[in-house]
């Protein structure tokens, strides 16, 4: 019985041991517990702003009033502000939105070549045989009525006996005393005048024939136009026939320029428009010329169009095969136009700084029509007799984007809708394990 009472005794003293044990481990979670929450508190304080004089929101105000690195004032609404000795120093040009004339200009390429109505072609009417060439090589400049060559034909011989034979019959009629026969007739002589005339003999030989009687054994073949014998088929002592080309003499005094438009541009070109000629070999010389010819057809094969310009040749510099850079100009419609390099092309949208006075600029968004050389078409956003910025606009722009992102920064800054609503999003803290299964004096 002793024994027993013992026991339990003992046992019932070990209990409050083990309730303590339990109650240390709990105040020590929830320290941990309390520890954890201030350390979350501390990091996100600096990041949120909520102070009015926290370092962060000075920093903002600071930045908001901070001007651009270049020195300039920008301000919320976009605008630049600048002055004369910046204006002077960065080196801004102005100009002004007025009505111009869209004039489309093109750049093309193209290669000079002979004018072919200036191209002659010399055939032998006769046949026979060369036997004195004076145009003896390809290249060789000819006067018109310049000797080309002779040549030696039994049909002209046949013809100048002719002629010889009609003259002789027609003294001899002339001094007859026949009845019906008329006097001092020259209907032969005429008649072997035109022959030889058909024959290409000149009037000149023609007289000498008369005047010596007797018939030359060779004819002498003139040339018909000046210009550059660019073709010779014949040489000293070949035969001819009656048809065969001898010649080509090619009039150089004035040349073509061909060039090839694209498909875009053909539609910008027409006959009459004026063309600055610049060859590659004749450095810094430029020829006014205009557009000829364009052709109805389009090249399938490179979706080209071909024109053609004629331009003088004084001294014979445009040579044929040279190539030339060609600057076409068409006068078109007038329309409200700014310079092209007034455009500030975002990707998205156009902008023109716009120059409202007292060294205030502002951004203006464009909208643009067609463009026509150094001008470009303003549908909206302008008016005319502004004063728009023509250069540094790249450096406008960064300031402007400066102001208007100072902006926004201050909007986000302390007591902001986006702060508080950021702080109500902020996830609870999440429970630690084995809180959940404590006794509530415990916890």
């Amino acid at each position: 019985m002793n024994d027993t009472k013992v026991s339990g005794t003992e046992s019932t003293a070990h209990r409050p041991s083990s309730r303590g044990r339990i109650i240390a481990f709990a105040v020590v979670i929830v320290a941990l517990v309390g520890a954890a929450w201030a350390v979350l508190a501390a990091r996100d304080k600096p990041a949120s702003g909520a102070v009015a004089g926290a370092p962060g929101a000075r920093g903002m105000s600071e930045m908001a009033g901070m001007e651009g690195m270049a020195g300039m004032s920008a301000s919320e609404d976009g605008s630049v502000t600048i002055t004369a000795a910046q204006i002077r120093e960065f080196g801004i040009t102005f100009d002004s939105v007025r009505i111009r004339p869209l004039t489309s200009e093109i750049r093309t390429s193209g290669a000079v070549t002979v004018d072919e109505t200036r191209i002659m072609q010399v055939a032998s009417r006769v046949s026979g045989f060369i036997e004195v060439l004076h145009a003896d090589f390809i290249g060789r400049p000819v006067r018109r009525g310049q000797p080309l060559l002779e040549i030696y034909s039994p049909e002209l011989l046949a013809a100048q006996q002719d002629l010889l034979l009609a003259r002789e019959l027609q003294r001899d009629i002339g001094n007859s005393a026949v009845p019906g026969v008329p006097a001092g007739s020259s209907d032969l002589v005429e008649a072997s005048r035109r022959r030889l005339r058909l024959l290409d003999v000149s009037d000149e030989q023609i007289e000498a024939v008369l005047r010596t009687g007797r018939a030359r054994r060779t004819l002498t073949i003139y040339s018909p136009s000046a210009g550059v014998i660019t073709e010779k088929k014949v040489v000293r002592g070949q035969s001819v026939m009656a048809g065969d080309g001898l010649f080509t003499i090619a009039d150089l005094s004035s040349v073509w320029i061909d060039v090839q438009l694209r498909e875009a541009d053909a539609s910008a070109v027409r006959v009459g428009s004026a063309a600055a000629v610049e060859i590659a070999g004749l450095v810094g010389r430029t020829t006014s010329g205009r557009v000829e010819f364009i052709a109805p057809t389009l090249q399938a094969d490179t979706r080209t169009v071909s024109a053609r310009i004629a331009i003088a040749n004084t001294g014979g510099a445009f040579k044929p095969g040279m190539y030339a850079t060609v600057r076409l100009s068409t006068p078109g419609r007038s329309a409200l136009t700014v310079p092209s390099s007034a455009i500030l092309r975002t990707g998205d949208r156009n902008v023109v700084f716009v120059d409202m006075g007292a060294g205030s600029l502002m951004p203006h968004e464009v909208q643009l029509g067609a463009e026509a050389g150094d001008y470009i078409e303003v549908l909206s956003g302008l008016e005319r007799g502004h004063r728009v910025v023509t250069s540094a606009q790249f450096l406008l722009d960064s300031e402007s984007n400066i102001g208007q992102t100072m902006k926004s920064m201050v909007q986000m800054g302390p007591g902001s809708s986006q702060e508080h609503s950021g702080m109500s999003d902020k996830p609870a803290m999440p429970a630690m394990p084995g809180m959940s299964g404590m006794p509530k004096q415990q916890r």
